[in-house]
């Protein structure tokens, strides 16, 4: 037999109500645990990434493994450094043990000339002494090689991993632009 009236639209109610918190969960899940979008500000990732570019990054890689040598990440910065940008993106260029040197403009690890395609210009922000990476750290800098176009290692020193929100998958928007990092 149908429910009658007021009844039946409570009950219908009720599981749409079900059912958006449902959906508003699993979204916020995948959003924290997951995956996510992010848009680029400022040039400190050029010529790799510009400004306006949204980008499609893997939040997983934090439970399943550390980034690697040449990850592009998304990190927290550094507390009360720059609070307008509580994130940024920078590629990874030494991880923990690795030893890294600048001269000349380029960029040594373990003794090893690193070849950067992904610059379009030497270091230009000088020499940086001898630095060995710590344990559970990483070395970042900006693709932008730039007298001080980045904010980076250089400046703040190796990050703790558990201030890496994601790795950066794909450049998303535009379209014209859609690639994988």
């Amino acid at each position: 037999m149908p429910m009658g009236g007021s009844a039946g639209l409570l009950a219908e109610v009720w599981d749409w109500m079900k059912s958006v918190v449902i959906a508003l969960l699993v979204v916020v899940l995948v959003h924290q645990y997951g995956f996510h979008l992010s848009t680029v500000k400022g040039a400190s990732m050029q010529p790799t990434l510009e400004e306006g570019e949204w980008l499609f990054i893997n939040k997983t890689i934090r439970f399943f493994g550390a980034p690697e040598r040449g990850d592009v990440i998304v990190l927290r910065e550094t507390d009360g450094i720059n609070s307008d940008h509580p994130y940024l993106v920078k590629r990874v260029v030494a991880v923990e043990g690795d030893e890294l040197v600048i001269q000349q403009g380029k960029l040594f690890v373990n003794g090893v000339e690193v070849e950067e395609a992904y610059t379009d210009t030497p270091i230009e922000d000088g020499g940086f002494d001898p630095y060995t990476v710590q344990k559970g750290c990483l070395f970042v800098m900006g693709d932008n090689r730039h007298r001080h176009a980045s904010y980076d290692s250089r400046s703040f020193g190796a990050i703790s991993l558990e201030q890496v929100e994601g790795r950066v998958e794909w450049i998303i928007w535009p379209w014209d632009k859609f690639k994988s990092l």
